[in-house]
């Protein structure tokens, strides 16, 4: 059975920091693009950063670049984020993502972003952010 755990969410006071890991299991994500996402109470799930199957190659959305840092470990088949100097909203429940290998042979930035792109999903795990 193909799965994403994530773990590491908690609750934390504004400025403080957060690291987040997503294990995978059942086949090898080392050829998978891996992005976070996160959904707060009543708002759609958007995207936060995602890695290339290398990890050559970061993507960061506007609300979190220069704070968050995602990264990934091949041989132990997990991605991390790193979530620093938080902000009351950036309270959600974060989800990790995989893309099945499709993004493996694209050169653009676009489709990392997109919620579509990722095929498998773990089930989030909650970050709350006191002010």
């Amino acid at each position: 059975q193909v799965q994403l755990v994530e773990s590491g969410g908690g609750l934390v006071q504004a400025g403080g920091s957060l690291r987040l890991s997503c294990a995978g299991s059942g086949r090898t994500f080392s050829n998978d693009a891996m992005g976070w996402f996160r959904q707060a109470p009543g708002k759609e799930r958007e995207f936060v950063v995602a890695i290339s199957w290398s990890g050559g190659s970061t993507y960061y959305a506007d609300s979190v670049r220069g704070r968050f840092a995602i990264s990934r470990d091949n041989a132990k088949n997990t991605a991390y984020l790193q979530m620093n100097s938080l902000k009351p909203e950036d309270t959600a429940v974060y989800y990790c993502a995989a893309d099945g290998g499709g993004l493996r042979s694209y050169s653009g930035s676009y489709n990392y972003g997109r919620r579509s792109t990722y095929v498998y999903w773990g089930q989030g795990t909650q970050v709350t952010v006191s002010s």
